[in-house]
Formats: structure tokens, sequence, C-alpha cells
């Protein structure tokens, strides 16, 4: 397939059977189309951190002393009761507390994080081209009205001829 005037042989002889003894001009208009896309602008992170302090309080506690000349460490199963022996000596177990401490987590406030969106205007400025026709005619040829002057536009940007 050969070219001739940038377009290909049968679209060249097909537009030559509608256009007896004539040429034909593509003319283009570039058109604006303007939305909005949605591009990240920035992020809000939200961080916690954990701040420690130390707690010192004084906590009260019994601890049982016994004055006598005999002490023995208390066996597994002992009982914890008083208990009279053989020789009617007493044998009285002693006490002592035992601290423990529990901790548990609550909460103390909750933070909410919002976000906005704000409309504004915008001025967008570009450049649009849009391309003019001008049939010039030579000899004895007549022109149709339409094809006269620099623009063929018929109803302005918007129209394609």
């Amino acid at each position: 397939m050969t070219e001739s005037a940038g377009r290909p042989r049968d679209e060249t002889q097909e537009s030559a059977a509608q256009e007896p003894d004539g040429a034909s001009v593509v003319r283009h208009e570039e058109r604006a189309r303007v939305g909005t896309e949605q591009h990240e602008s920035g992020r809000v992170g939200v961080r916690k951190h954990v701040e420690t302090y130390p707690v010192e309080k004084v906590v009260p506690r019994s601890v049982e002393h016994a004055d006598d000349s005999e002490r023995l460490p208390a066996v597994e199963g002992d009982s914890g009761e008083v208990e009279t022996l053989a020789d009617g000596s007493v044998s009285i177990p002693v006490f002592e507390e035992v601290l423990v401490v529990t901790k548990r987590l609550v909460v103390r406030e909750r933070i909410i994080v919002r976000k906005r969106t704000v409309i504004d205007e915008y001025r967008l400025q570009t450049e649009l081209r849009r391309e003019h026709v001008t049939v010039d005619a030579e000899g004895d040829v007549e022109l149709p009205p339409e094809d006269r002057g620099t623009d063929n536009t018929a109803g302005g940007p918007a129209a394609d001829r």
C-alpha cells in the first residue's frame, strides 16, 4: 500500500471518488477536559509513647515474732494450727503477710482525630491549540460560501466540521 499526501492509497482513492478533482484537509482542535484527581498531600500520624514513673507507697504489714529459744522451718503440709507437743510445750505457727501487687490497665482517655475537606477554587491556566483552515482559490475556481474565510467553524470551538 503506497501513501499519497500522508494517507494510505485506499483512503486517497476513496476520498478522490467522493471529491472529484479536489483535495481534502483534516482540521483539528484541542479541547480541555478539566477534572480532579485525589493525590495524597500528606499524612497525619498519631503515635503514642509510654511514660514510666516510679511509685513509692508505704503499706503497713504485720509480722509476728516469737520470743522463744527454738525455731523450726515450716514443712510442707503444715496445718498452721496451734499444736501441743508431747513434752507439753506449745507449737505456735508464725505468720507473715506477703505483699501482693496487682497491676491492671485502665483507659485514661480516648483521642479522636478527624479530617476535614476544604474545597477551594483553583485558577487553571493553559494553552489550547486550534487549527484554522484557509481555502484559497486560484483562477476561475469558485468556492462555496462556507469555505471562504479563515475559520471553518460554524458554532465556535465546540463545533467540528
